[in-house]
């Protein structure tokens, strides 16, 4: 198995390199990045996984109709039977993992001596992880093991984004300024609203020189076609997302936009776009959850983004954010690996 067969979304396949290995190659005491199958609980696993720049096996999680149940113990019973045969020795030395799926996993293998990285807050024993990662507009308690980030870990690296400004390099004979525009969808729902989507993509392209926009799983077909009708007459185009290419301009949108434009319903995308140095500006496209809300909320306050809004978009200075770097220099001080 690849890390690509972990179900990674579309925009998180580029040309990362990682130092993946086979269970039969793994050192006794090596990294296990466990991956679920949702996207961007993936990412989180691969992000750190990957910028730790160490050997790791990856084990793809999939779940039988018991991981409905909030597991409050250590066990594999949620797994399906497939994925409790790649539970198996050299037993790690670190896990790390994303989603309160994965928790009772990554507690049985601590019984095994693992230590243990998580993403997200766990459902039960948060004592039992050696370092949790968790969201601030999550509002995590100040704990020894609690380590608050802004948005969420993922794959996107300045030596990810050097690497594909040098792929893209077309892009650079756009007209400027070259507006990237993320657009995703609702958290839960049947795709974003077409006319909403058009709107969107019109205001951007009324304010730049060109548009290179992309669009994401939860963007919907029908969506999808209506912000394509609204930068037909914009230089630039629009990558529609699809399961899987060869292909993607997805870093190579963060690493040459002038300005970044990302709607808020996607914390994933926005964490991305942070690692750019671009003016970064965020829609509401309405109904946004609470915690997506205290997450733009918190950025702004930070002076990290701007909110959208139709009569213009001004560049503003604004530093690198990467966050998952700092999740990764903060295991290795605490010796985790």
């Amino acid at each position: 198995m690849t890390p690509e067969a972990a179900d990674a979304p579309e925009r998180q396949q580029l040309n990362y390199n990682p130092r993946w290995l086979s269970p039969d190659t793994l050192p006794t005491g090596g990294i296990m990045a466990l991956v679920d199958r949702r996207a961007g609980t993936a990412a989180q696993t691969l992000g750190i996984a990957e910028r730790l720049g160490e050997p790791y096996r990856l084990v793809a999680l999939r779940w039988s109709g018991s991981a409905k149940i909030p597991w409050p113990w250590p066990t594999l019973a949620g797994l399906s039977s497939d994925s409790r045969h790649g539970i198996a020795p050299p037993w790690p030395s670190l896990v790390i993992s994303a989603g309160r799926r994965s928790v009772p996993v990554a507690r049985w293998l601590r019984r095994r001596g693992a230590k243990l990285v998580h993403c997200g807050w766990p459902n039960f024993a948060p004592s039992a992880f050696d370092l949790l990662v968790v969201g601030k507009h999550d509002r995590p308690y100040d704990a020894p093991n609690v380590l608050p980030i802004q948005g969420a870990t993922h794959r996107i690296s300045a030596r990810v984004l050097a690497r594909a400004r040098e792929e893209w390099a077309e892009f650079a004979a756009l007209p400027q300024p070259r507006i990237g525009l993320l657009v995703g969808g609702p958290v839960r729902g049947e795709g974003l609203d077409p006319g909403l989507a058009e709107r969107i993509a019109a205001q951007v392209a009324g304010l730049a020189g060109s548009v290179i926009a992309t669009t994401s799983r939860r963007t919907g077909s029908t969506a999808a076609q209506a912000v394509a009708r609204a930068l037909v007459r914009t230089p630039g185009g629009l990558h529609r997302w699809k399961d899987s290419e060869s292909r993607n301009p997805y870093a190579g949108i963060l690493a040459w936009a002038d300005i970044l434009v990302v709607t808020g319903d996607s914390v994933s995308m926005v964490s991305e776009a942070l690692v750019s140095e671009a003016p970064l500006y965020i829609i509401d496209p309405g109904g946004l959850p609470k915690r997506h809300r205290a997450f733009i909320d918190g950025l702004v306050a930070e002076g990290q983004a701007k909110l959208f809004v139709e009569t213009g978009l001004e560049p503003f200075t604004r530093t690198s954010l990467d966050e998952t770097a700092r999740v990764c220099a903060e295991i290795r001080s605490r010796g985790l690996i």
